[in-house]
């Protein structure tokens, strides 16, 4: 259709727009956690994302799929979020927390494969495999050992974030604000309440106001999530998984190399070799895409 082909000629600005949103989004969120605890610091992030939708949200229910939607908005808006700002909390690092959200990706292929029944190509596990083994080279940096905490909730987040892309393939009929809308409206009740009761009043948090914790929440919420998030979940009622998914292994490199600029974490030869792998996989990736579309 003409709509299809007016999006593939603006799907590499689409996937720059996602891969930039992205790139800056854990290290905004790590200064973020600073001001607020983990899922109050969720539940603000959602709300700035739910107030800027507000005007164009209607809260109208669709006819077909809602149960998936309501799905995906608790899976995104709330389990996506929630274990994302607990990685943050319990990690001094920033560097496991990218490296172990990659983790999204084979969770993403694995669930692609037996959810959405997608045809990858052989050639395409092994390289999606290979920069998997790059990121666990990263790894194995012996400064992360006591980050054990932060890598196993980011790596429940990774799995969280796969099935929400996975789900989002289900909406297909239901337009990107409709779905940003619902999920942010959902997850902010339910963080927001899950704030309350384990961590105590949010207005303790929020008053005297803290301009720089609400400055993050809010660059959270409209630059990763509007932007990042919004156009990725757009790309999928076009795209499949296996196309899109791969984008994100470009993370890391640059990821590590803004930890260094932001917080002088400095990458040694695990990170390099490590980014080396991820990059060169994904390079070989896009090869194949690009030479599947001219076929």
């Amino acid at each position: 259709s003409q709509e299809l082909i007016l999006d593939k000629g603006s799907s590499k600005k689409s996937k720059t727009l996602y891969h930039v949103a992205n790139v800056a989004a854990i290290h905004s969120q790590k200064i973020g956690i600073n001001h607020f605890p983990p899922l109050l610091m969720g539940s603000l992030r959602v709300l700035f994302l739910f107030l800027f939708i507000l005007p164009f949200f209607k809260f109208s229910i669709p006819k077909k799929n809602f149960k998936h939607l309501l799905l995906f908005s608790f899976i995104m808006g709330v389990c996506v979020y929630a274990f994302c700002y607990l990685a943050l909390d319990f990690s001094s690092l920033v560097s496991p927390i990218i490296i172990g959200a990659q983790l999204t990706i084979p969770f993403g292929l694995i669930l692609s494969k037996f959810i959405l029944n997608e045809n990858i190509p052989i050639k395409k596990w092994i390289l999606i495999f290979s920069s998997f083994c790059g990121i666990v080279v990263v790894a194995y940096d012996p400064r992360f050992v006591e980050e054990i905490y932060g890598l196993f909730f980011i790596i429940i987040m990774a799995f969280f974030y796969a099935l929400a892309n996975i789900l989002s393939r289900y909406l297909k009929d239901i337009n990107t604000v409709n779905q940003i809308g619902w999920h942010s409206f959902i997850g902010f009740i339910f963080l927001i309440i899950a704030s309350t009761l384990i961590e105590g009043n949010p207005f303790n948090y929020l008053y005297p106001i803290n301009y720089g914790g609400l400055l993050t929440a809010f660059h959270a919420g409209i630059f990763v999530s509007l932007i990042g998030h919004g156009g990725l979940f757009y790309l999928y009622k076009y795209y499949p998984v296996a196309t899109v998914l791969p984008y994100y292994s470009l993370f890391p490199l640059f990821g590590i190399a803004l930890t260094f600029i932001i917080f002088l974490e400095i990458p040694g030869p695990y990170e390099i070799i490590g980014g080396i792998i991820v990059i060169g996989s994904v390079y070989l990736i896009q090869l194949q895409d690009k030479q599947s579309l001219r076929l």
